[in-house]
Formats: structure tokens, C-alpha cells, sequence
């Protein structure tokens, strides 16, 4: 069993979209939370078929202001 940290984003049309950063091209989307978790467990297990997880360690989000 592995573990990875997942982004999760809402888009301006309601959808939640989910993105595993140690994972090249590995994300999706769903109007539900549950409907994601379920998802992105089956685009990991897609992705870790044909690619290897980068070693990189997820730290945090981090807001910062500038001026527009």
C-alpha cells in the first residue's frame, strides 16, 4: 500500500478536479467529493502502470497576495 497527496480544486462549474502531483498527467474530475476519491484512486493505479512516482515530498499550499 502506498500513499499520495492529492490536490483538490473546485472549478467555476461547480466540478471538483484532483491532481497527484508525483504523477505526470494523473488527475480527474466529478461533481462530488466521493465520486473523485473513487476516481482518482483509478487514474493512480492507471498511472503507476505505465509510469514511475517522482520523489518529490508535498509540503503545503501556501496563499500569497500581489497586486493587480
Amino acid at each position: 500500500m502506498k500513499e499520495f497527496s492529492v490536490i483538490i480544486e473546485k472549478d467555476e462549474d461547480g466540478y471538483f478536479v484532483a491532481s497527484v502531483p508525483t504523477l505526470r498527467g494523473c488527475h480527474t474530475q466529478a461533481k462530488s467529493l466521493d465520486t473523485l476519491i473513487k476516481r482518482i484512486k483509478e487514474a493512480i493505479e492507471l498511472c503507476l502502470e505505465v509510469e514511475k512516482p517522482t520523489s518529490s515530498e508535498f509540503i503545503g499550499i501556501q496563499k500569497v497576495a500581489v497586486n493587480l
